[in-house]
């Protein structure tokens, strides 16, 4: 019997090379060659009492039944062994046929030396992961002697860092302490690891990460059916999600953490055999067992008192394990006054009456139910943004639920049409709900040209290039729904003065860079290639820059130490950031102002009042420079803006008929005159004075009808470029 390794599980011998001789030697110093039953429950073949005798008349059965079907790989499965595994599998030979069964005696074959090196190369790393392991090892199995023991502790540590250094994406989640501990027990430590990683990639995908998919997912099968096999009890509960609720433990740590440990090994015995059918199954049973109390609850806590007073009266009546390490012999007469249920009783009985049960419907169910179980956490996410984000923007719940309709399908589109790009580059569910979904400049210069009411204008690709590098605050090249709906948010609902200043601010740095086309003859569109060199061009900031040094990766991504200090002080930065201060912003240079001005002209350009606003740029650009004048003399005589009263002609705008600037004639003047800059304040001053500007950027604009357009726009916009 061979389980071949599956091809998601990540390789070994991709990252890991082949294990020395002298790494061997420090193996068996370091790590413990024994399964840790053998350490503190030895059997005593001097006091055999009736347990003992049962437990050795176990293994006579198992060793007649290798010696008819094989031991180790070649091994048949025949209904004999099924039957043997329902009784529980005799201690002395639990760990190797655990290993067996699940395919783990492969995997360690195949990579030899490989979990001594993994130790060796994880050891006194610290990230987020090792903290976490730290933090629950000394809650896995507290009540038993190994984990009472710095053996055991150091035995646990080992197995979860050096799976979480081999999976990072997997990294560390709870009960994963619980199911090692108890693997640790029954198994060598090399052998404890290799089962851990057949059961975190194999047996239970997706089941360990921030989502626990695979645990919802089975969840939903498990409603699925209960609907099937007890319609009554559906009929009684208002709220299927209660077995949800109540069973997610069952799932995750395989009942360890809800039955006594002597009760529960036997379960991880059908586990391995049956895989998740056999958990299935037994949460079948126990449901049907105690139906007639369950349908005579009044509502779900009752339920689960009922089910938690079933569990504690769960036995096994044949356990070898010593009375002070049983859980189920502790329980107080008081509390005993139920029935005892033997849990060999109760697993042959979930297998007389849901042993039906084919693998092939199961794995049928878990693909109907996984798409719902996404759409379902997407759901959650999505609802967890919009309330984030619905705090800090004008923009109504439903205009926000269209918005990010579009930006996420934006992002889907953008992997699809871009094969050598891999799937979900971006997504990381492990980060928090707004980080969870991030764009590049090219997936914003898309959006921005469906929804900004300025795409009309000219200069549009540098207009959305300049506005992802301003949202862009801790320059990794992506940006979150909340950065891209508060820059949409200004655009269409922000006062003349808030439009007036995210302008502003597109023309200084770190936004403004200066773009440099290499092929003039396509206008002001940037290629591919120029988008993605300018959006990653650092431009040094007018104030510290810190926010550059921020990392928006998940904190499992790294090996090193994990600042979390840091990631708290961004937090508190974050809820306590204060409104900006016009005051603030730095002031305009010359070269930036003339693509200000540029800018306005693209922006006015076919607007009904056109005359008016171009006459309007010129009148506002001449008081300025008058003011930078008058300033000029005030502080230097001898200085003055001469020269620059053509500014505006060779910025770009209506020249028609008018002499050439003295820009124009000798462009040197640049270089000799002193450098002029502008205060927004003063800018913003004197456009409030151009009663054009005001009504052109106060104007309403459609929101609902620009989002519908987009909507169905997307798709054609996509295949055009």
């Amino acid at each position: 019997f061979q389980v071949p390794i599956s091809s998601h599980s990540t390789d070994p011998s991709d990252n890991i090379e082949a294990q020395s001789l002298p790494c061997q030697r420090e193996y068996s110093e370091t790590v413990n060659t024994e399964a840790l039953m053998t350490v503190y429950h030895p059997q005593n073949m001097e006091t055999l009492n009736s347990k003992m005798l049962k437990e050795k008349m176990k293994e006579q059965s198992w060793n007649i039944l290798f010696s008819e079907c094989g031991r180790g790989v070649t091994m048949f499965r025949t209904k004999k062994t099924r039957d043997l595994v329902i009784r529980g599998i005799p201690e002395t030979l639990r760990g190797e046929l655990w290993m067996l069964f699940s395919g783990a005696v492969n995997d360690m074959a195949a990579h030899p030396g490989y979990y001594a090196k993994v130790v060796e190369q994880s050891l006194g790393t610290c990230t987020l992961a090792t903290e976490e392991i730290e933090r629950d090892l000394r809650r896995s199995l507290p009540e038993h002697p190994a984990f009472q023991s710095d053996t055991g502790i150091s035995a646990l540590r080992r197995v979860l860092t050096a799976y979480a250094y081999r999976n990072p994406k997997i990294g560390y989640c709870q009960a994963m302490n619980i199911l090692t501990s108890v693997l640790l027990l029954y198994a060598k430590e090399e052998e404890a690891f290799w089962l851990l990683v057949a059961v975190c990639e194999r047996m239970l995908p997706d089941y360990f990460n921030r989502r626990i998919i695979g645990a919802l997912v089975d969840q939903a099968v498990f409603e699925e059916l209960i609907r099937d096999h007890l319609p009554q009890l559906t009929e009684h509960m208002t709220d299927m999600t209660f077995f949800s609720s109540v069973s997610l433990s069952w799932f995750l740590t395989l009942f360890i953490s809800v039955l006594p440990i002597e009760s529960a090994v036997n379960v991880v015995d059908c586990f391995f055999y049956d895989g998740i059918k056999a958990i299935l199954q037994l949460g079948l049973a126990i449901l049907d067992y105690n139906l007639d109390k369950l349908l005579a609850c009044k509502d779900d806590a009752e339920a689960v008192t009922a089910l938690n007073r079933f569990f504690d009266s769960i036995t096994n009546k044949d356990s070898p394990l010593p009375s002070s390490v049983q859980q189920g012999s502790n329980v107080s007469d008081e509390k005993s006054s139920h029935i005892r249920v033997d849990i060999t009783d109760l697993i042959r009985e979930s297998n007389e009456k849901y042993g039906n049960i084919r693998c092939e419907d199961i794995h049928s169910m878990r693909c109907r139910n996984r798409l719902y179980v996404i759409q379902t956490l997407e759901e959650t996410t999505k609802q967890n943004v919009l309330r984030v984000v619905s705090q800090d923007v004008k923009l109504s719940l439903h205009e926000l639920d269209e918005l990010y309709i579009i930006f996420k399908k934006e992002l889907f589109f953008s992997y699809y049409w871009c094969l050598s790009c891999p799937v979900l580059k971006h997504h990381d569910p492990s980060l928090p709900y707004l980080e969870q979904y991030q764009i590049d400049c090219q997936q914003f210069r898309v959006l921005y040209h469906l929804l900004s009411p300025w795409a009309p204008s000219a200069n549009r690709d540098s207009l959305a290039l300049w506005t992802f590098r301003l949202l862009d605050e801790n320059s990794d090249c992506l940006i979150n729904f909340k950065e891209f709906s508060s820059a949409i948010d200004i655009m269409y609902n922000g006062s003349f003065t808030e439009k007036l200043k995210l302008l502003f601010k597109l023309h200084i740095p770190p936004a403004y860079t200066e773009v440099k086309l290499k092929d003039p003859s396509k206008g002001d569109e940037l290629s591919e290639e120029e988008l993605l060199y300018f959006s990653q061009l650092h431009v040094s900031k007018h104030a510290g820059g810190k926010e550059a040094e921020s990392v928006k990766n998940s904190p499992e991504k790294g090996k090193g130490k994990v600042d979390i200090q840091a990631y708290l002080s961004q937090w508190q930065d974050e809820l306590f950031k204060k409104e900006e201060n016009i005051k603030d912003l730095p002031r305009m240079k010359q070269s930036q102002f003339i693509q200000f001005s540029k800018t306005l002209y693209n922006l006015f350009h076919g607007d009904p009042e056109e005359e008016l606003l171009y006459q309007a740029i010129a009148v506002v650009t001449s008081l300025l420079l008058k003011m930078e004048e008058v300033g000029r003399t005030l502080h230097s005589p001898t200085s003055s803006a001469k020269g620059f009263s053509g500014i505006v002609c060779a910025s770009g705008g209506p020249s028609e008929g008018k002499t050439e600037s003295p820009l124009e004639k000798d462009p040197s003047l640049l270089r000799e005159e002193p450098q002029w800059s502008f205060a927004f304040e003063q800018i913003l001053a004197s456009f409030l004075n151009e009663p054009a500007v005001v009504r052109f950027f106060e104007k309403p604009i459609d929101v609902k009808a620009k989002l519908e357009h987009a909507k169905n726009s997307q798709l054609s916009s996509r295949n055009k470029m």
